[in-house]
């Protein structure tokens, strides 16, 4: 048995401190996968109504850092704030091992290390907003501006985990310019129908809180929005699918297609199923978890349409990119 199998955190060490590229886009992912795992933890504090848990920020009560009895707040509510809090450390954490492996990656590729500086400045922002919807009660604007940081952190999360996969090579475009314009509006629909979606759970039942404020609009109507959109979002798919096969587009761009229309089609499942059902917590739950693997695919198609070549490896001989040549739109 090698010394890192019986030391963990040693193999952790050199993944950080003496990276390579492998484990570079091995510790991208884990940053990726954090940062949606706190979305749904994030669900879970309101699910459970216990968005006020911890009455303050940044400590949990006026009197201490921690949770402590209160007559105002049961200990399971307080533990479930206390313990979302605490997971930010462990996002925080992911956020500096990426910075520290960009930073220590030899050689040092620039576009990699300004993707990384990016993640822990988001979790820091994340986190101050998180302490803002306490200071609020709350609010269910404030409350939708913090899910919403969450999508936007991904953004950098998933360029960095695609882009230590890929070389340094000019951007070179493996489909046609409109098509490349129907994967980034794509993306646009998508975080639309995400701010809809934090609009239906702000004038829904699970605001965090029994005392906290809802949005005042028609639960109805505002539903129907976020349906509109997300059928939308499959429109796009489809036209983007067939087009994709038309034009012969290489079979990676054409798979993160595929994958992203399953996607919509079982959340979308799960969105009827838990309207029809009065939204049940354990259906929120999942649906919130769609949201955040749906984003992540989203920008997984928009970054296939295009690439920087193979990664250079030493001693490997270079070998064309799949699909280097550009296709028609």
């Amino acid at each position: 048995m090698t010394d890192r199998i019986r030391n963990p955190l040693a193999g952790l060490r050199d993944a950080i401190w003496h990276p390579t590229p492998g484990s570079l886009r091995a510790l991208a992912l884990f940053s990726v996968i954090v940062n949606a795992g706190i979305i749904v933890t994030g669900g879970a504090v309101r699910l459970t109504k216990s968005g006020l848990g911890c009455s303050t920020w940044p400590k949990c009560t006026p009197e201490s850092m921690i949770p402590t009895p209160s007559p105002d707040h049961s200990p399971v509510h307080m533990a479930i704030e206390f313990g979302n809090r605490t997971l930010t450390f462990l996002v925080l954490g992911a956020a500096v091992a990426v910075l520290a492996a960009a930073w220590r990656a030899r050689p040092r590729r620039r576009d990699l290390l300004w993707l990384a500086a990016l993640q822990p400045v988001g979790v820091l922002a994340q986190a101050a907003w998180g302490g803002l919807t306490v200071l609020t009660d709350l609010h269910p604007a404030v409350v939708a501006g913090h899910f919403m940081l969450s999508p936007v952190v991904l953004i950098p999360a998933v360029a960095l985990w695609v882009r230590a996969g890929e070389g340094d090579e000019p951007v070179r475009r493996l489909v046609g310019g409109r098509l490349r314009a129907l994967s980034l509006a794509l993306v646009g629909v998508t975080a639309a129908l995400m701010v809809a979606g934090t609009i239906v759970t702000g004038t829904g039942p699970h605001a965090g809180d029994d005392r906290a404020e809802r949005f005042s609009f028609d639960i109805v109507q505002v539903t129907r929005v976020h349906s509109l959109l997300a059928w939308l979002t499959v429109a796009l798919t489809v036209v983007l699918l067939a087009a994709l096969w038309r034009t012969g587009a290489p079979g990676a761009v054409r798979r993160r297609a595929l994958e992203l229309l399953a996607l919509e089609l079982a959340q979308g499942a799960i969105g009827y199923v838990q309207y029809f059902l009065g939204v049940p917590e354990v259906l929120v739950a999942l649906h919130m978890l769609g949201a955040a693997v749906l984003w992540i695919a989203v920008l997984r198609v928009y970054f296939a349409t295009r690439t920087r070549g193979p990664l250079a490896v030493p001693g490997a001989v270079p070998a064309q990119a799949e699909g280097a040549v550009p296709q028609p739109a």
